[in-house]
């Protein structure tokens, strides 16, 4: 990381005592050729290190303090010992023992006779000194530290460098000492110093007691600094590649959309998490009142911040929230002097909505919800049997289709089409219906779209009563209807359709449009499983391994989780594996638990990454933004839910999507 550290100690002038010649000093000292030593300190530098630390607390600030301390040698000690006495000079000067080290040190870079440079060109260092020598005031000895390989990398290890960027810089450095430009004096010298090359700066006003500086004014001179050095190393990092910042933008957004992406598909067995969730559940019944993590007591919010910092251990979590903090830290490291030590992710505010997601499913757990996993489902109800389309519906539909072909014949075929669906064919009536639901050769009409479905289904046709009922169960205000909506779904499981059987029984569970009743439920479900739902028979493994709907029954369960998995399903098998291992069987809800939240966790994640200017959302008012979020309340939805979206395949429904034909 780099970093520009900044010391700004004093010398008290007047009686008796004035800064000519630590002037002489830094003027005169050539650079120390500190030759690598790896052997550790000797017991002289480790006594006289322990009483610089002692006398002078600042030490431990320098960033020769920082290496000796990580790496103790002989060089970094000579390092430490150096720039710390040059540091308190005022206060080592009169001392014997330090006094006769710094004598013996070698002299400056020089522009000339000595290295002493200020606004001048040239310098005169015995005027220079003479004029502190009687100087009353106080004069402050700016050491202005980098590390060896940002000097190198930024040009910033020689004496011309640091020469261009005080006299560019000095009005601001007097600002910061509350002195003004016309009374601000400085001169300073570069030393080429082993691993961390430094300027030695004397700034004063020719006023005595005007200058003053703070704390604040010390952080205001790096600021300055900082910004000038590290300019173009700021871009570069902002810039990455091809030179905008968006580059970096994007490519952190396009990890982290990859691996809340793998979130929301892996299936996450977690012993520690589950077992810590399951506890949370038992403690959530005895609490009153709203059930969020700002109105819970002390002890279950450190019991939700448990399991968040027991869920960042996954892999695939600990690498998207490091890329996240990364980005964060890029730029602002510059500005400090200490290393930014990432916090665990339950203390990281941004993040907070993992909280509730913690609460949440903990809360489903308690009250023994059943949920469902498909949102990776692929909707089969609308399929439909080649050999009952006529000669005519099936040529037209394979024009449609068909891509490759000029726009214009395709449309030809979809007007055709239509003409095809008014003489009473059936399946024709049941593809334009679709054609116009989803729009693409034909321009959209929702209308339209449930009166060709509506005529196909009347007929008996499964795919279309299947297809319809979305339509009508759709938040769509023009179709909304959600008894028709029901009616018809029903009118398609009686014809065999096993997505609408399975449709039916995630209704009955729920109890969205109608009254909840999980033996019915159990009985769509069953019809649905019995025609090789995959979906189906994991679901109903799960009502079995819960009793609910149907009495329990351990075995049954198993069956159904296995014929289930011999079809590919992931979860199925999930289960299948984790019953293996269990000598007692547990609910579903907690087995699931931890995959659950780390979709959950995958949905937070995505909705933090990083914007890329070139994708970024429109603007939206304030007062737009809270009508929205009114709106999607009352369809329904929770404020602050990150559920994952039910997908169906293409066109949003209401939180499900219809798939194509």
């Amino acid at each position: 990381m780099a970093r520009l550290i900044v010391k700004s100690p004093y010398i008290k002038c007047g009686g008796g005592q004035g800064a000519g010649g630590y002037m002489k000093y830094i003027a005169t000292r050539e650079r120390v050729e500190i030759i690598p030593d790896d052997r550790p300190p000797t017991r002289k530098q480790e006594q006289l290190i322990t009483k610089l630390v002692n006398d002078f607390p600042d030490t431990k600030g320098l960033l020769e303090y920082e290496d000796y301390t990580t790496r103790p040698t002989k060089a970094n000690a000579s390092s430490l010992i150096t720039l710390a006495l040059e540091e308190n000079w005022s206060q080592v000067q009169s001392s014997e023992g330090y006094a006769k080290y710094i004598a013996t040190r070698p002299r400056a870079e020089r522009l000339g006779d000595h290295g002493l440079f200020g606004d001048e060109d040239s310098v005169d260092l015995d005027k220079a000194m003479s004029e502190l020598e009687h100087y009353t005031g106080n004069v402050w000895t700016h050491i202005i530290s980098l590390h060896r390989e940002d000097a190198e990398r930024l040009g910033y290890n020689n004496a011309q460098a640091w020469r261009s960027l005080l006299r560019t810089h000095r009005n601001d450095i007097a600002a910061a000492m509350k002195i003004p430009p016309q009374d601000f004096r400085w001169y300073a010298a570069f030393h080429d110093e082993g691993k961390h090359p430094h300027v030695h700066m004397m700034a004063w006003s020719v006023k005595p007691g005007q200058a003053y500086l703070s704390k604040d004014g010390i952080r205001q001179i790096k600021s300055t600094l900082t910004n000038q050095i590290f300019q173009q190393e700021m871009l570069h990092l902002y810039e990455q590649k091809s030179e905008s910042r968006d580059e970096l933008v994007r490519e952190t957004r396009r990890v982290m959309l990859e691996l809340s992406h793998k979130m929301g598909e892996s299936v996450c067995e977690h012993p520690q998490a589950e077992q810590m969730i399951s506890n949370l559940a038992r403690r959530l019944g005895e609490v009153k009142g709203k059930k969020s993590y700002g109105y819970l007591p002390k002890a279950l919010k450190k019991q939700v911040d448990e399991i968040v910092d027991q869920m960042e251990r996954l892999p695939v979590v600990k690498e998207c929230y490091q890329k996240w903090w990364d980005l964060q830290c890029r730029v602002s490291d510059f500005y400090s002097e200490k290393k930014r030590q990432r916090p665990p992710l339950s203390h990281q505010k941004e993040f907070r909505a993992i909280k509730n997601a913690v609460i949440q499913e903990a809360e489903r757990i308690r009250q023994n919800q059943i949920s469902f996993e498909d949102k990776d489902m692929e909707d089969g109800g609308g399929w439909v049997d080649d050999r009952g389309l006529t000669w005519a519906c099936w040529e037209l539909r394979g024009t449609i289709e068909n891509e490759k072909l000029p726009l214009a014949e395709r449309d030809a075929a979809a007007e055709k089409m239509e003409q095809l669906a008014q003489t009473g064919d059936v399946y024709a009536q049941y593809f334009l219906g679709l054609l116009y639901r989803d729009g693409g050769l034909l321009v959209p009409d929702i209308e339209k779209a449930k009166h060709w479905l509506e005529q196909a289904a009347k007929q008996e046709v499964h795919a279309a009563q299947y297809a319809l009922s979305r339509l009508l169960l759709s938040d769509d205000p023009d179709v909304h209807d959600p008894d028709e909506g029901i009616r018809w779904m029903k009118a398609a499981a009686r014809n065999g359709n096993d997505y609408a059987a399975y449709a039916l029984g995630k209704e009955y569970l729920s109890g969205k449009y109608v009254v909840k009743n999980p033996g019915t439920a159990a009985e769509y479900l069953h019809q649905a499983a019995q025609a090789d739902n995959p979906w189906a028979q994991y679901l109903l493994g799960k009502l079995y391994l819960m009793g609910e709907g149907v009495e329990r029954d351990e075995n049954a369960a198993y069956e159904w989780f296995q014929t289930a998995a011999e079809q590919g399903h992931t979860y199925a098998q999930f289960f299948v594996d984790r019953i293996d291992q269990q000598e007692q069987l547990v609910s579903p809800s907690l087995l699931i638990s931890a995959t659950r939240l780390l979709h959950h966790m995958g949905n937070i994640f995505r909705d933090n990454a990083p914007q890329d200017s070139t994708t970024r959302a429109p603007h939206i008012d304030h007062k737009r933004f809270q009508k929205l979020r009114a709106k999607k309340i009352a369809l329904g939805h929770k404020p602050d839910d990150h559920e994952e979206e039910q997908t169906m395949g293409g066109m949003p429904m209401g939180g499900m999507t219809m798939g194509g034909w």
